[in-house]
């Protein structure tokens, strides 16, 4: 490239006049010069990582599958590439195991030196894994995982490998980006506090009357979702049920008998979702994005997912609408193609955002919420 750009120059400015004899002798000269600081540089970093101990990152292996044995031989052998291994966790207690998956969250607790971790797929459970994700978020240090032998690509995540064995990575998505973030963040806030002001400051006193003459009991329903990197959240819904239903988590299905009058009309109008700009003013939420769910099912719907997508979707936050909703995936899940499809097009939304697709999202919804949807009951 610099051969070229040089070569470039010259035929641009006609004018000059330099042999090319210089020129070639200038070229070789520079790149010479250029790879072999480079080089003397590399070379030096890897000596001082080897013998000195400098410049390493601190790590830990959860899981004994054979790729996490693979990557702890990876960091044993080659110190030359910076890594120092803290320690290897696993359920399965074996020779080389410092301990079990729970000595592991003590230990991330206690340290606040550790710079990475990586989890094996084959063998933590999704519950394992989102603690882990947490912790990620909460400590500031990066998780990667290792693949499950017979899927390890996915354009969902970066993949680098160590010697042969690939490692994967939550790879950064144009959401998440710091302008996108700023301006995405900036909307949320002028558009739920023109809700609260405009809408939400009269209406609630009147729903609180009308809910309260049918059913007595507090006008806003409260229940634990997961978001941003599975960290968990108070959901805020106008109150449709009977103050005295079940409190076992389930959506509500058609026909429900839990749903008071007025709660069928919220739900069906979807007024009752409209509490959530209050979630939105607390950046816990977004105005659209995946939509958050019940905690009993983060657990079931990670089953019946490729994994890594089940990651990589609770890596925005959440919203109060979504692409997924308005192309008809929302409400009670009767198979698995609604959950499988409602993913799909979460995905979709986190790899093609765009602040244009917010509003066209937004106006789909206000034009669902006039017609009515069959699926909010």
């Amino acid at each position: 490239m610099f051969f070229v750009i040089v070569f470039a120059f010259i035929g641009f400015y006609r004018g000059i006049e330099i042999s090319k004899i210089t020129i070639l002798k200038y070229v070789v000269t520079s790149i010479s010069l250029i790879g072999l600081v480079k080089f003397l540089m590399f070379f030096s970093l890897k000596r001082y990582r080897q013998y000195l101990n400098g410049n390493n990152r601190r790590v830990l292996i959860i899981g004994n599958t054979e790729g996490a044995q693979e990557l702890k031989t990876f960091f044993t052998d080659k110190k030359e590439y910076g890594y120092n291994l803290l320690g290897v966790y696993s359920s399965n207690l074996a020779d080389g195991i410092n301990g079990s998956i729970e000595d592991a969250i003590t230990f991330i607790s206690d340290n606040e030196s550790i710079d990475e971790i990586y989890c094996a797929m084959d063998e933590l459970s999704e519950k394992e894994i989102s603690t882990f994700v947490k912790y990620a978020e909460l400590h500031q240090f990066n998780i990667k995982f290792i693949p499950k032998t017979t899927n390890f690509f996915s354009k969902r995540l970066k993949t680098d490998f160590y010697n042969y064995l690939p490692v994967l990575s939550i790879q950064e998505v144009a959401l998440n980006k710091p302008f996108n973030r700023v301006l995405k963040r900036v909307f949320d806030i002028v558009f739920a506090a023109f809700v609260i002001v405009f809408i939400l400051s009269w209406m609630s006193p009147i729903l609180y009357i009308l809910i309260n003459l049918e059913s007595k009991g507090p006008l806003f329903y409260k229940h634990k979702r997961n978001g941003i990197n599975y960290k968990e959240f108070n959901c805020y819904k106008y109150r449709s049920l009977h103050i005295n239903s079940t409190t076992a988590e389930d959506y509500v299905k058609e026909r429900d008998h839990r749903v008071t009058k007025i709660g069928r009309f919220l739900r069906k109008t979807s007024l009752d979702e409209l509490p959530q700009f209050i979630n939105v003013l607390k950046g816990e939420m977004s105005v659209v994005g995946p939509r958050p769910h019940m905690l009993s099912y983060t657990d079931a719907y990670s089953k019946k997912i490729d994994p890594y997508n089940f990651i990589f979707r609770h890596n925005v936050k959440p919203g109060i609408t979504g692409l997924a909703q308005v192309k008809g995936f929302r409400g009670e899940i009767k198979s698995d193609e609604d959950i499988i499809n409602r993913v799909k097009y979460d995905i979709f939304y986190i790899e093609n955002w765009s602040i244009l697709l917010d509003l066209d999202i937004i106006g789909r919804t206000i034009i669902s919420v006039i017609k009515g949807d069959e699926k909010a009951y």
